[in-house]
């Protein structure tokens, strides 16, 4: 298992950037891959609650390195094993849920050396995860909707790079989606609902961005801290943050927590 180490300092800031363009009405978001006994993606996505699925992670590219995959209990990518989930990825894509490779987690190797070893990965992706052809797509021949940046550790140069370049991809037909969970550019962990609007219009009006979602632990044992009881989300915090023409939703620390509280069974009706 390859687990989101330095959650605690991901979630204590509570929000997640997504570059995803869609109508005002929120949608949750939900990271898979990381356990084995949190069910296929098929049937992640037959649950009806997720609009978007991040499948973590890639946690191995650039600087010249062969990029690996790990999708902990679910599938050996070293023998083939992980095409298998092209026919999850189908299934969500026909329920018009977007599902999206997220690269990099707490742990892992990867880096980026320069502009050119940017656009070296962003091709390799292209081919083998994307529109591209790739003779070992390691999830198969469905083709994903984009790329999430979930960059928790390493060197913070020519990620900008990177996501131009697959941006890019998208004048060739088919749209390459853009997704993020950044370390925070500046605070916004916040005390009161006062606060967390300051917080809130601060990154919305900063951060040239189609939809921001707020990302949350979906389990108090998800992360270090930063867990908010689904009443308190759904009374106090979605309230104030909702009639931003920028909230796009709240995404989740992942379907093996989430399974463990209903805890988007609990917020779905009010996101």
């Amino acid at each position: 298992m390859a687990p989101k180490a330095s959650s605690s300092s991901l979630f204590l800031t509570l929000l997640v950037l997504a570059l995803v363009a869609r109508s005002s009405a929120g949608g949750i978001a939900i990271y898979w891959g990381q356990n084995g006994n949190e069910g296929t993606l098929t049937e992640t996505c037959a649950t009806g609650r997720y609009a978007y699925v991040n499948i973590a992670f890639l946690n191995k590219f650039g600087n010249g390195q062969t990029p690996e995959i790990n999708l902990a209990g679910h599938c050996n990518p070293f023998t083939g094993g992980c095409k298998r989930v092209s026919n999850g990825i189908r299934n969500c894509q026909s329920q018009g849920i977007k599902v999206m490779l997220s690269l990099g987690g707490g742990i892992g190797s990867y880096s980026l050396s320069s502009s050119d070893d940017a656009r070296q990965v962003a091709e390799y992706l292209w081919n083998n995860f994307l529109g591209g052809q790739s003779a070992s797509r390691p999830l198969g021949d469905a083709v994903l909707d984009g790329i999430d940046f979930d960059i928790e550790g390493g060197k913070t140069e020519h990620w900008d790079d990177l996501a131009r370049y697959l941006s890019e991809y998208s004048d060739r037909g088919r749209k390459v989606y853009l997704t993020a969970a950044p370390q925070c550019p500046f605070p916004d962990s916040s005390g009161n609902t006062d606060s967390l609007k300051t917080s809130w219009n601060r990154w919305t009006s900063s951060i040239p961005a189609k939809k921001i979602f707020i990302g949350l632990p979906a389990s108090p044992r998800a992360a270090g801290s930063g867990f908010i009881p689904a009443n308190v989300l759904t009374s106090e915090i979605l309230p104030v943050i909702k009639g931003s023409p920028k909230y796009g939703g709240v995404m989740l620390w992942s379907k093996y927590f989430d399974d463990q509280t209903g805890y988007s069974s609990s917020i779905k009706g009010s996101v």
